[in-house]
């Protein structure tokens, strides 16, 4: 079973869904026409339309009757309506797929009455560049087939990986807000290239292509960020006297710290819906 075999119906046509089509469609995995949209904003429908060629659908349950897998692409406070709203029309023999923020399976799976399979997704933005990290978690009807068609899904946008459901609100404090931190580290190297005399537009484009180089050793060597560290550190030289600076800057520890208050306010948020 694989995503060339379904058809895929989009709730909600903002900039994750559409992130999503994009790696679909460019990686082949499916095509324009197994594929629906649905959205409240007419003017955002139709752009994705146009821009993809792909189906719109009268409406929300108009589209889950027309497709094997749902992927609920709605802010979590609209969720709840749109539930509402196409619970007597999922089937069993569906797959729904929720990237609303710290909404449970559980809570999802709430509104229908029949074992419906769902999985919850973390994406994050860099989805949109095609570079993006994703956890999904499989509720309680979702088997394996399911789980390997969500991250086909997810792979289409970066890299896609299945955690236990208890671990979302570590995956939201990481990869979810994760992108902030690392803007704040590429903005405040600039900030340094330009004090020290670069222009900003070369001091920011360095910083930049540096995380993402950094981040590609990481990922593509193997090795560990330490031993990859070591291999830039001459003694006596400029890099030391840096990573001293951050060290004294205690940088480890508010970084992990910053990842802790975001788990613990995600853990907050979640507990709303439980």
């Amino acid at each position: 079973m694989s995503l060339a075999d379904k058809t895929i119906g989009f709730i909600g046509a903002g900039a994750m869904a559409e992130a999503i089509l994009a790696g679909l469609l460019s990686s082949d995995l499916t095509k324009p026409e197994k594929v629906f949209i649905s959205d409240v904003d007419f003017t955002r429908r139709d752009y994705v339309k146009t821009r993809f060629s792909v189906n719109v659908a009268q409406n929300n349950t108009d589209l889950v009757k027309r497709s094997d897998i749902v992927v609920l692409a709605v802010k979590p406070f609209i969720l709840q309506d749109v539930l509402t709203e196409i619970a007597g029309s999922v089937q069993t023999d569906q797959l729904m797929v929720s990237i609303a923020a710290g909404l449970s399976t559980g809570y999802i799976s709430s509104f229908f009455k029949s074992r419906v399979p769902v999985i919850r997704v973390m994406p994050n933005t860099p989805s949109l560049v095609g570079e993006g990290a994703s956890a999904l978690a499989a509720g309680e009807f979702a088997g394996e087939e399911h789980l390997a068609l969500a991250l086909e899904l997810f792979n289409s946008v970066g890299r896609a990986y299945a955690v236990s459901e208890q671990a979302m609100d570590a995956v939201t404090g990481l990869s979810g807000s994760g992108p902030a931190y690392m803007y704040l580290i590429i903005e405040a190297m600039a900030d340094a290239g330009v004090k020290a005399g670069l222009p900003r537009k070369i001091a920011l484009e360095l910083s930049a292509q540096t995380m993402l180089g950094a981040a590609k050793m990481v990922l593509e060597t193997g090795e560990h960020p330490a031993v990859l560290k070591d291999k830039v550190t001459t003694p006596g030289g400029t890099t030391i006297a840096g990573l001293h600076t951050l060290e004294q800057g205690k940088i480890r520890a508010t970084i992990m710290d910053a990842v802790i208050a975001a788990v613990q306010k995600s853990k907050e948020l979640g507990a709303v819906t439980k």
